[in-house]
């Protein structure tokens, strides 16, 4: 592990750099949860028509919400890495969380994404099902429309996959945790091993610093 294999027996790989510097950006803001003071964050690098990550958002991200951020433990952060060498949908997923993001309605579509991606992955032509996702997720249709025409929606899930291959991430999904990076859809006990572990080293700094 990075930083914290005397507390931890889950190995996780030396990441070059975090995925993403600016913690604090509106664009990014709308694709966290939880407390930006929280003591621990993590970069989740995914790929929308990953079977992989599906299975991470639907079965162990709920309980991990639960425990660790929405306990203010942990801070989470969505970075979109979309695998187009073999998921030829995936950005363009990407681009619709994006825009979806700017209405403050990431997490609605990351969940319709994930939930129906054995119907839209195998399309041909996907965007018509895309655009029609806003309906569910209360979005405005024709503002969604106009961002994914935008170049800079583009370059945004650009910027986040370059982000990810610098911390040295090469598949999807991988988790950058303080340093570490965590890879695969592991079971929610690794994920509780490693996330019990860096939250003692790091609350136990904080609370030094404090003193």
């Amino acid at each position: 592990m990075a930083l914290f294999s005397k507390t931890c027996t889950v190995a996780l790989a030396l990441a070059a750099a975090a995925p993403i510097s600016a913690q604090t950006t509106p664009a990014l803001t709308a694709r966290s949860k939880g407390s930006s003071k929280a003591p621990v964050t993590v970069y989740e690098m995914s790929d929308f028509q990953c079977p992989y990550c599906r299975q991470f958002a639907e079965e162990t991200f709920p309980p991990l919400e639960r425990d660790y951020i929405a306990t203010g433990k942990v801070r989470w952060i969505f970075i979109n890495y979309p695998l187009t060498s073999i998921h030829q949908h995936a950005a363009a997923a990407a681009q619709l969380g994006i825009c979806a993001g700017q209405q403050q309605g990431f997490w609605r579509v990351h969940d319709l994404l994930f939930k129906y991606q054995e119907t839209w992955a195998p399309l041909k032509e996907p965007g018509p099902f895309f655009v029609s996702l806003a309906d569910s997720a209360k979005l405005s249709k024709p503002a969604l429309l106009s961002c994914l025409e935008s170049p800079e929606t583009v370059n945004s899930v650009r910027a986040d996959a370059e982000g990810a291959a610098r911390s040295g991430a090469t598949s999807t999904p991988t988790f950058y945790i303080e340093g570490g990076l965590l890879e695969g859809a592991q079971p929610i006990q690794v994920f509780r091993q490693v996330l019990d572990s860096v939250y003692a080293v790091k609350a136990g700094k904080t609370g030094k610093t404090g003193r």
